[in-house]
């Protein structure tokens, strides 16, 4: 059950990380991050940042594979701060003053934070 969560949690980590890579390359999302602070397309330090967070979403799915069993064993350790910082978006998300950000953003990172939990606890 831990893989099929983590699995889970991996695929919905996809999808910020889509939007990640999209805004980063110019696509006029700005609305869906950042609080909705640029409604069209992000400025480039933004887009820059943008990069970053793709990669952190990546490691942090990374992490909780390895935590299920499935992927390198080494990001294991980094499962718990990838908790935490699913769970900190998510109240940043809840508390968005970008509506779109809020209704998009919050429901996935619920369910990713779900899946975090239950396999932390399994």
């Amino acid at each position: 059950m831990t893989q099929i969560l983590a699995y889970a949690y991996a695929g919905l980590a996809a999808l910020p990380v889509t939007m990640h890579l999209a805004v980063s390359a110019g696509a006029p999302l700005g609305r869906l991050t950042v609080g909705g602070r640029f409604p069209g397309r992000l400025p480039p330090v933004w887009r820059g940042l943008a990069l970053v967070q793709a990669a952190l979403l990546v490691a942090m799915a990374g992490a909780v594979l390895a935590r299920a069993g499935v992927g390198w064993p080494r990001l294991a350790a980094l499962f718990w701060p990838a908790v935490g910082i699913t769970l900190l978006t998510l109240v940043a998300n809840a508390a968005s003053p970008s509506r779109p950000e809020r209704r998009l953003w919050t429901p996935v990172i619920a369910l990713m934070s779900a899946a975090a939990l239950a396999i932390g606890f399994a």
